[in-house]
Order: structure tokens, then C-alpha cells, then sequence
């Protein structure tokens, strides 16, 4: 593994991001909803807490839909227009490719986060926050993109489509999400206690929500690389399997 090859295409994928309009489309969207969701449906202000509560339970449903949006277009226009072959006959190794391309798509939904702050200022205005519970929150919503961009990342390495590859994403990502909801665990009445804890630990809720409220749980934060990692290693062999074809 190559750090400079990795940078490579890192900064190659960055400059697609915004090489046209759309990255910026993005992040505005991205943040006039994250302010919506906190200050209106999540009641910030009538809450009378200083604290991002409001602004951090959102963000599951918001990465919901803006990271396969990421996402997509990580492998699928690769394949489509042939280039995949030319990237893979570079002396970049598939591995580096894979990371480097990961790497862009996380580092630009972590600016997308950074440029929430300005909510972060409002709510330390207007009271005195917590601010190692709003860190601790900030790296848990990072951690959790990096997941739905590592899955989307598969995806996309799986299907030529931009929109097969952006709805498989959500199918799947929609699954880690609602693996601890009651109603689905309900579902597994016939199974052992094992089991259904194997399944409630899987959700991306109960992982991100113990980080949010400040409790840092060095599991919670294995788990969401753990699973980067792992569906990252499937990126490169959905890769793998499309060179052999």
C-alpha cells in the first residue's frame, strides 16, 4: 500500500466532486436540512437545552440519502465509460485505488459537516454547552458517513448504474438502521436472546446514539471501522470479480 499512489487518486476524485456545480448543490442542501431538522422539527429552540441533541438524531436519516448520493459515483461511472480498465492497468494497485477513492468521499462529507458549525456556535451562544458531548458527537456522524460510504462504495463497484448503485446503498444502509428498532426485533420472536442482540448491536441508531450523548464507547467506534474495513475489502473483490469477467 502506496500513500502516494493513494493521494493520487484521492485528489483525482476530489477534483470530480467539484469540477462542476453539484458538489456545491450538495452541501448547500445538505446543511439548509440539517438546520431545518434541528431548529424546527427537532424544536431546538423550544427545548431550552444548550446542546446538539436535536441536530445529531437527524443525521442517520439525513446520511440516509446524501451519502449513497456521494457514494455513487465512486465505481459506477468508472465502469460505464471503461475507464475502470485503464485505472486498473495503472501501477496504483487495486487496494490504493479502492482507499484512495474512500478517502475523498469521507473527507468530503466531513467538510459538509464542518460547515455546520454555525449551529454549534448558535446553541454555545445561547447557553453553555457541553462541548466534549458535541465533539464526541461530531467524530460519531463522521464515523457513521465513513460506514454508509464504505457500503455505497460496494455498491457502486457492483453495479454500472449510478441509480441502482445510489438505491442499493439505501436498501442496505436502511437495514443498519433499523436492525435494534423494537418492531424489527419483534419480528425475531422465534430467536434465541444471542441473536437478537447480534442483531440490535448491528444498528447504526444504538451505535451513533451512546457516541452522541457523549459516552464514548471505544466498541461503538471499532465497530463503525470495523465495518468501513469490511465492506471496503468487498469493494475491492466486487472489483475483482468484474476484472476476471
Amino acid at each position: 500500500m502506496s500513500w502516494q499512489m493513494i493521494n493520487i487518486v484521492m485528489r483525482r476524485q476530489m477534483y470530480s466532486y467539484f469540477a462542476t456545480p453539484v458538489a456545491y448543490v450538495f452541501i448547500f442542501m445538505f446543511l439548509v436540512l440539517a438546520a431545518v431538522f434541528s431548529f424546527y422539527l427537532g424544536h431546538l429552540f423550544e427545548k431550552g437545552q444548550a446542546d446538539l441533541s436535536a441536530f445529531f438524531n437527524f443525521h442517520p436519516w439525513l446520511f440516509l440519502f446524501f451519502m449513497p448520493a456521494i457514494a455513487m459515483g465512486l465505481w459506477s461511472p468508472e465502469r460505464q465509460l471503461g475507464t475502470i480498465e485503464l485505472l486498473m492497468t495503472l501501477p496504483i494497485g487495486k487496494a490504493n485505488a479502492v482507499l484512495g477513492k474512500f478517502l475523498a468521499a469521507w473527507l468530503f462529507a466531513g467538510l459538509a459537516l464542518v460547515f455546520t458549525f454555525p449551529i454549534w456556535l448558535t446553541v454555545s451562544y445561547l447557553g453553555k454547552p457541553d462541548h466534549g458531548v458535541i465533539v464526541a458527537g461530531y467524530l460519531g456522524s463522521w464515523l457513521m458517513a465513513g460506514s454508509f460510504l464504505a457500503i455505497g462504495s460496494c455498491m457502486s463497484a457492483c453495479s454500472k448504474n449510478q441509480i441502482v448503485a445510489f438505491l442499493l446503498t439505501i436498501v442496505v444502509c436502511f437495514l443498519f438502521i433499523v436492525s435494534g428498532v423494537p418492531m424489527v426485533l419483534d419480528a425475531f420472536f422465534w430467536a434465541p436472546q444471542w441473536l437478537l442482540d447480534f442483531v440490535a448491536g448491528l444498528s447504526f441508531l444504538i451505535r451513533f446514539d451512546g457516541i452522541a450523548r457523549g459516552v464514548l464507547d471505544i466498541r461503538d467506534v471499532l465497530y463503525f471501522l470495523a465495518l468501513i474495513v469490511l465492506w471496503l475489502y468487498l469493494t475491492g473483490l466486487a472489483l475483482k470479480r468484474n476484472q476476471a469477467r
